[in-house]
């Protein structure tokens, strides 16, 4: 079965910060790559969305890393899956 992916407004926003950012440390070409790997990740989860670990605190939501700089955060529903936000792993860590 093939999940449909559904985006957050967060998600949105927080996918946006981060290609800005990549877009102004290292260039448009890392942003390209940032979103390929990206988009290998969501092809991923649409076949086997339980492939990637849950969260400690939440185990309904699970933390694909898309490199080793940044991570997106999930939530596999019944009938889709909901991408909730994107986070940046040099930040202060994140307690789900």
């Amino acid at each position: 079965m093939k999940y449909p992916i559904e985006f957050s407004e967060y998600a949105l926003e927080t996918f946006a910060d981060i290609k800005d950012q990549i877009n102004n440390r290292w260039g448009y070409a890392v942003v390209i790559d940032f979103e390929r790997r990206t988009s290998k990740v969501l092809d991923i989860i649409q076949h086997s969305p339980f492939a990637y670990q849950s969260v400690t605190v939440n185990s309904n939501i699970r933390k694909a890393v898309i490199h080793r700089n940044c991570s997106m955060f999930y939530e596999v529903k019944d009938s889709y899956i909901n991408v909730s936000f994107f986070w940046d792993n040099r930040q202060d860590p994140i307690f789900l």
